[in-house]
C-alpha cells in the first residue's frame, strides 16, 4: 500500500457539474436551417480532474459540446488556471464533440453559464484533493465504422486509466478513451443530449459505482456503428450500420462488455511522472481561386444541398485583399500520467493521425485525438485530401466563420502534424 502521508504521491481530485441549458437554444452539428433544440433527452455534464505530484500540478476537464470556438476555449483554460493556481498549458478541455449541444457563438448567455460551472467544479475538486493510485490498459471496441466505404482503417483501442484508494483499493475514477463520433443522433434530433458519451458513463458508472470519464479519440472520419433516426444520413450508409431506437444504450453496452476485462486486469500503482505541456506547430491553407471556389459550392451544392454563398463572398472577399494563404498555429498538447499520455489538437483529425503517431512512438498507450482545447475543423489525412469531398472542403462551406480559414491545411499537413506529434511525444 502507498503511504497516504507521503506529499510526493499522486493526489487527484475530481468534480461535476450539469451544464444543461435552461431553455431552448442554437444548437450546431448539422447545418440545418432551423438549429433551435426542442427539449432535453439527457443533461450534459462538464467533469472537472485536478491531479498533483509534487510541485506539478494539472487540470483536464471533459466536457459535453462539440467544441468550443478556439478564443473562448482559452479564455475558459485561462480561467481554470487562475482557480488553480498554474497557467493555461497545464488545463487540458477534452470535448466530447456531441452534436446536440448549444452552439457557444450563438449563445453568449449559455457559453457564461458553461463557464462559471465549470469553474465552480475546478474549485470544488481542487478541495477534494486526496492520495491515488493508477494504472493504464488497452482492450478494443468495435463502436465506430470508417466513414469511407473503401477504407477499413480504425484505432479501435479503448484505452482505460483505472485510479483508486492507495488505503483500501476502492475506485475512485474511470477514465475512458474512445474513437468514433457522437453523433449517434442524427439531424432529425432537436433534442439536447451528450449522444453516447452520456450513455457509457451511465451504464459503467452504475456498474463500478465510480465516476466515469469519457475523452474523444481522433474520429474526424470514424462514424459510430449504431445510430438511432428516421433519416439514413450518408455517414450510415452500408451493412455495417446498425439502426437502432436504443442505439446509445447499444453503443454503452459495448463498450461496457469491451471494457470489463481490461478493468479487472489493471493493477493501480503509485505514479511517478505527471506532466502537461503545450508544443505549437504553424500550417498553412491556401485561398482557392474564385473559379475553384465555384467548382466546390456546386459540388456540395449537388451532393449535400450545402448553400456556399457566405463561403463564396468569403473567399472573393480574401482574394481582393490579395490573402492568398492564411495561417494556423496549431496547439498540440499533451497529458502524461504514468505510462499513458492523451495528446491533442484543435481540429477534427482522422483515426489514422492517432495509428501513425503511436506507431511512431512505438506505444499503445499514446492516445492521439481531436476537440482537444477547442473545435477548428477537419484536419484530414494525405489520402482524404486526395480523396476531396465533405471532410475536405464542403464542411468548410458551413463552419468556415468558426475556424478562420476557408480552405483545408495543405497537403502535406498531415504528415508534418504526425512527426511533430511524435517528435515532442514524452513517451
Amino acid at each position: 500500500m502507498m503511504d497516504t502521508t507521503n506529499q510526493t504521491a499522486l493526489r487527484m481530485g475530481y468534480a461535476q457539474a450539469d451544464i444543461t441549458p435552461a431553455g431552448p437554444v442554437v444548437t450546431i452539428g448539422f447545418g440545418r436551417e432551423d438549429q433551435l433544440s426542442r427539449g432535453v433527452r439527457k443533461p450534459l455534464s462538464a467533469q472537472v480532474t485536478v491531479w498533483q505530484l509534487g510541485e506539478e500540478r494539472c487540470c483536464l476537464a471533459a466536457i459535453d459540446h462539440i467544441g468550443l470556438g478556439l478564443e473562448h476555449a482559452r479564455a475558459l483554460r485561462d480561467g481554470l488556471g487562475e482557480v488553480l493556481g498554474i497557467s493555461r498549458e497545464k488545463v487540458m478541455l477534452c470535448f466530447s464533440h456531441t452534436h446536440a449541444a448549444p452552439n457557444d457563438s450563438e449563445e453568449p448567455a449559455y457559453l457564461r453559464l458553461l463557464c462559471e460551472r465549470v469553474l465552480a467544479a475546478a474549485a470544488e475538486a481542487a478541495g477534494k484533493m486526496a492520495p491515488v493510485c493508477a494504472g493504464w490498459g488497452n482492450g478494443h471496441t468495435a463502436i465506430g465504422v470508417n466513414r469511407r466505404a473503401d477504407s477499413t482503417q480504425l484505432d479501435d483501442r479503448l484505452g482505460i486509466l483505472k485510479v483508486t484508494d492507495p488505503a483500501t483499493g476502492e475506485l475512485r475514477l474511470l477514465l475512458l478513451r474512445l474513437t468514433a463520433h457522437a453523433n449517434v443522433l442524427k439531424g432529425d434530433n432537436w433534442l439536447i443530449s451528450p449522444d453516447y458519451f452520456g450513455a457509457v458513463r451511465e451504464l459503467l458508472g452504475r456498474q463500478y459505482r465510480c465516476p466515469v470519464v469519457v475523452t474523444q479519440g481522433a474520429s474526424g472520419n470514424v462514424a459510430p456503428r449504431y445510430f438511432c433516426s428516421e433519416e439514413t444520413p450518408p455517414d450510415a450508409v452500408g451493412e455495417a450500420f446498425r439502426r437502432s431506437a436504443t442505439a446509445l444504450e447499444d453503443m454503452a453496452q459495448t463498450v461496457l462488455r469491451d471494457a470489463r476485462p481490461v478493468i479487472d486486469r489493471i493493477r493501480p500503482q503509485g505514479v511517478e511522472r505527471l506532466a502537461a505541456f503545450v508544443r505549437t506547430v504553424e500550417l498553412t491553407a491556401q485561398v482557392p481561386s474564385y473559379e475553384r471556389a465555384l467548382e466546390i459550392a456546386d459540388e456540395a451544392r449537388r451532393f449535400c444541398n450545402m448553400d456556399g454563398t457566405a463561403w463564396l463572398a468569403e473567399v472573393r472577399r480574401l482574394l481582393d485583399a490579395g490573402v492568398r494563404r492564411q495561417v494556423e498555429e496549431v496547439e498540440v498538447q499533451y497529458f502524461l500520467l504514468g505510462e499513458g499520455c492523451l495528446c491533442g489538437v484543435p481540429n477534427e483529425v482522422m483515426c489514422e493521425f492517432a495509428l501513425r503517431a503511436a506507431a511512431q512512438v512505438g506505444s499503445e498507450y499514446l492516445y492521439f485525438g481531436g476537440y482537444t482545447n477547442g473545435c477548428g475543423g477537419y484536419f484530414p489525412t494525405e489520402e482524404e485530401f486526395d480523396l476531396g469531398g465533405y471532410e475536405v472542403y464542403w464542411s468548410l462551406l458551413l463552419y468556415f466563420p468558426y475556424f478562420g480559414r476557408v480552405f483545408p491545411l495543405r497537403r502535406e499537413s498531415a504528415g508534418r502534424l504526425i512527426d511533430f506529434v511524435a517528435a515532442n511525444s514524452p513517451l
